[in-house]
């Protein structure tokens, strides 16, 4: 058998198998497009002196042992389990070869957290005899954590990097559209751009990316206030292929634009809103016609929405592949909304309802018959929602996560007493939920199957009745606790032995709000813990009373027709779960199902819908 021959290249050049990763298909499902914030793992940034590496010719010319006739595949492969870019640096000076097959690993994504590092790439770039063809090598740039230093000057020579794949430029808002239409209409393999809060970028950079990049799947020009459709229109009709937009703060996008998009990107999965004011009811409608595959959807803050953007959808089509429906201050939807929403797509996992103020107790009723297929439930400010309403979601809906019940005025201890029992619940938000007292705390802490709280993050802010002892008895016995908001709880923030654990407030926070600030998290929440127990333990040894308080046993009140206990009427926590039928089916009745999609629809409309709609209109 013949020796395999050995190429070698000039100085100039770079092997075919370093010149280019593996093209793409151009959908890929497990794209991870604008999910990532940092989206570089090893770079050339972390090497002080990776301009100056280079291979001794002499060293080059000597022979090498078997492992050198590797094929460059291989090769490439075996280095790209090193996950030091050092260990990658030391493996292209052993030779040529090796370093051919290296170099793409250290260029392939670099990343910067310092300017004068970005500085030194750039040089790199400009060299008139490289080593290698730096620019490229580069597929994925992302300039965020250098976002204030970078300008119209300092972007210039990327216009030589002409196979980039990603490009982040978020918050870069000294960049104008001169350098980035050069860099845009030089790189026809663009799949993501991320543009984000560019406030200075206009139509002429996107009506760039509609001419020169036929692979774009992603882009992200949230806050580009700039931008207006006329160049959202021309892009969506070129770029057919986008799959992901983030849209937020476009001031100027109207519904022509989103008709053009439903209609002309048959393969869009995700779409944000946020903050497009001028969308109505007929965007919404023209995307659930054209898009049956759509998973993320949001709408927050849209505000001239109303029940019609859903109740004018056909009535049997579903969308099965719809996971995040975001509807934030959308505050004209209704019960009726929800209930459409609830249909057409049966496996929402993360629904948005915080600030819909018209929502009551039927539109949860409704979100039951989601069942174990809904994670994350937001429902801030729906003043309207009692206990009951929580009684049938803890009921059917047993593998909630996450649950946000802000400013939901009229839920008592009851209600986290049931939500207690959910065993996957990892965050809840109860801020300003003024009935809840030490005795929802001590409900939390104690579940009723006798394993460990799950709770990562609590957030209990202006719950003006909590003490000492109840949050003590929440941090030592729930020991995942990461995060713990306590702000506006006299019983903290007034402590400074307490808050000298606290996260510093944000910059942005006036006088008032800094003076009652109280958040734990990290590693607050153990020194907090800590500290704690040392009270306890000190408190113990003086034989006085701290921690939980010995609780009487009392028969729980019947609850009044809208769900509402007096505060001085809350019988114990632990008595309120000892007083629960054992089979949760029975909470409303003869119901049945445990943790279906069924829903409670059925039970609740012969009991007690009309006692709880009437309160409702009454608020």
């Amino acid at each position: 058998m013949m020796p395999r021959s050995r190429q070698r290249n000039s100085p100039g050049e770079s092997t075919s198998s370093s010149s280019s990763s593996p093209e793409r298909q151009l959908v890929d499902e497990e794209d991870p497009f604008l999910r990532i914030d940092d989206d570089s793992q090893t770079s050339i940034g972390e090497l002080g002196g990776f301009r100056n590496m280079a291979v001794s010719s002499a060293k080059m010319e000597q022979p090498m042992g078997p492992i050198s006739r590797l094929p460059p595949e291989l090769l490439m492969a075996i280095f790209s389990k090193l996950s030091s870019p050092v260990d990658v640096r030391n493996c292209m000076l052993v030779s040529k070869h090796w370093a051919a097959c290296s170099v793409e690993l250290l260029w392939h994504r670099p990343y910067f957290t310092e300017f004068p590092r970005y500085q030194a790439m750039v040089g790199s770039l400009l060299q008139e005899r490289p080593f290698f063809n730096y620019p490229t090598l580069i597929r994925r740039l992302n300039l965020n954590f250098i976002a204030g230093s970078v300008n119209d000057g300092s972007m210039s020579p990327l216009v030589r990097c002409n196979k980039l794949e990603r490009l982040t430029l978020a918050g870069c808002t000294h960049l104008t559209d001169n350098p980035l239409k050069e860099i845009l209409a030089a790189n026809s393999r663009l799949q993501a751009l991320d543009l984000s809060q560019m406030e200075n970028i206009t139509d002429e950079s996107l009506l760039v990316v509609s001419e020169t990049c036929p692979k774009l799947q992603g882009l992200n020009i949230v806050g580009c206030k700039l931008i207006t459709d006329g160049s959202l229109i021309p892009l969506s009709q070129n770029r057919r292929m986008l799959r992901r937009l983030k849209l937020n703060d476009c001031n100027q996008l109207t519904d022509e634009a989103v008709f053009s998009f439903a209609e002309n990107c048959p393969h869009l999965l995700e779409i944000d809103l946020h903050r497009c004011h001028q969308i109505t009811d007929n965007a919404v409608n023209s995307l659930f016609n054209h898009l049956r595959q759509l998973r993320e959807v949001r709408f927050a803050y849209c505000d001239l929405l109303t029940d019609d953007a859903f109740l004018r959808l056909p009535p049997n089509k579903t969308y099965e592949s719809l996971r995040i429906l975001d509807l934030t201050d959308c505050g004209l939807i209704t019960d009726e909304a929800v209930d459409k929403i609830v249909k057409m797509a049966p496996r929402l996992r993360n629904l948005i309802l915080a600030k819909c103020r018209q929502l009551t107790d039927r539109a949860v009723l409704s979100i039951t018959k989601l069942g174990k297929t809904l994670h994350n439930l937001h429902l801030g400010h729906c003043n309207h929602i009692t206990d009951r309403a929580v009684r049938a979601l803890v009921q059917y809906c047993t593998r909630i996560r996450y649950i946000d019940l802000a400013c939901c005025l009229r839920l008592t201890d009851a209600s986290v007493s049931q939500l207690a029992m959910l065993p996957k619940l990892r965050r809840i938000g109860l801020v300003k939920c003024n009935n809840i007292t030490d005795f929802a705390i001590q409900s939390l802490t104690r579940r009723a199957n006798g394993g460990p709280c799950p709770l990562e993050r609590v957030h209990l802010s202006y719950c003006m009745h909590l003490s000492v002892d109840g949050i003590t008895d929440l941090v030592e016995n729930c020991q995942r606790l990461t995060h713990l908001s306590l702000t506006g709880v006299e019983a903290f923030y007034r402590r400074n032995d307490f808050t000298r654990y606290c996260r510093l407030p944000p910059k942005e926070f006036n006088e008032n709000q800094r003076a009652v600030f109280c958040v734990f998290s990290g590693v607050g929440v153990k020194q907090l813990r800590t500290y704690l127990k040392s009270l306890k333990a000190e408190a113990a040894g003086n034989n006085e009373q701290v921690g939980t308080p010995v609780l009487r046993p009392r028969t729980a009140p019947d609850l009044a027709p809208d769900g509402f206990i007096p505060p001085g009427m809350l019988p114990p926590a632990s008595t309120l779960m000892m007083a629960m039928p054992p089979n949760p089916g029975t909470v409303l009745g003869d119901g049945g199902g445990g943790g279906g999609g069924g829903g409670a629809q059925e039970e609740w409309d012969e009991s007690t819908g009309p006692q709880d709609e009437g309160a409702s209109e009454g608020e």
